[in-house]
């Protein structure tokens, strides 16, 4: 039987995923509470799957409410090496179409009343991840040629996504400030996935939706949320074909996409100094690492 896996967290419109066998749905528990839906396991290719709707099916919750802590716990407690995370976007450049992906390696982070969510430290446990490269390389290049081969959209190699608090569109001198900076897409979600992947020593990466180019574009209506529903429905079908290939390809593989031992460096307090409490809500996450 196969043993690799691979989560996925759905973004906007993508509520469910077709073509999963032995399909069940699971209620999951996390120290950190529940996650934003129940979490729908089955197998792709034979590769063991845990599909999340980011939002809630029906997208009941704002990207301020998401329980990502929540979220990346239940992944790892069904045992996800890896997982993708599907986002829309606004395009801050040019050539980065409505209807393109954008296989992003990074991040900058503009969100403001987040601090709880992004991180499963502090309370009694301290700890810094790397995160200077903040998606897992092999699992973004896998991906990469996945939505080169499959989505039948153009396909970004590379870019930088500000990750805004939301839940309102940015300002337009917001906009020309983030091109300013080189950045290449705005969203509101995925930088948190990023955070709590790495400190939970899951591969992540993230697909890039392009739906529409924010507000500073000149020739182009600002954002207007029907327009945008219309490409993401699109955008729906591409990632799904992705999530697919990603799928068989990693089950064609012979090693595991795996970032185990990230974090056995990272932990500052002294074993003897860890309370009991945070003991147990990290020891489904890094508990080798706590004595």
């Amino acid at each position: 039987m196969n043993d690799k896996t691979l989560g996925i967290i759905g973004g906007s419109g993508l509520y469910e995923l077709d073509g999963l066998q032995d399909k069940a749905e699971i209620d999951v528990d996390t120290p950190y509470g529940k996650p934003s839906d129940v979490i729908v396991t089955g197998r792709l290719h034979g590769v063991r799957c845990a599909f999340l709707p980011r939002h809630g099916r029906g997208h009941r919750l704002a990207p301020n409410e998401l329980p990502f802590r929540a979220n990346l716990c239940a992944m790892k407690q069904l045992g996800m090496d890896c997982v993708l995370g599907i986002s829309a976007v606004g395009s801050l450049r040019e050539e980065i179409v409505p209807g393109d992906l954008v296989l992003i390696d990074q991040f900058i982070d503009r969100t403001r009343g987040r601090t709880q969510e992004s991180t499963f430290f502090g309370r009694g446990c301290v700890a810094h991840a790397h995160f200077a490269d903040p998606v897992w390389e092999p699992l973004r290049r896998l991906a990469l040629e996945s939505a080169r081969a499959a989505s039948g959209a153009t396909v970004h190699d590379g870019g930088t996504y500000v990750c805004m608090e939301g839940p309102q569109f940015s300002t337009r001198a917001e906009s020309h400030l983030y091109r300013s900076w080189g950045a290449s897409v705005i969203g509101m979600t995925n930088l948190q996935e990023a955070k709590l992947a790495r400190e939970a020593e899951i591969a992540y990466t993230t697909i890039a939706l392009a739906t529409d180019y924010d507000c500073w574009h000149a020739t182009e209506a600002d954002v207007d949320v029907a327009a945008v529903v219309r490409v993401l429905l699109a955008n729906v079908e591409k990632a799904k074909r992705v999530i697919v290939e990603v799928a068989r390809r990693l089950a064609a593989m012979e090693e595991r996409i795996s970032c185990r031992g990230a974090m056995e460096h990272a932990i500052l307090s002294s074993k003897s100094a860890i309370s009991a409490d945070a003991k147990r809500r990290l020891a489904g996450l890094i508990g080798q690492y706590l004595g």
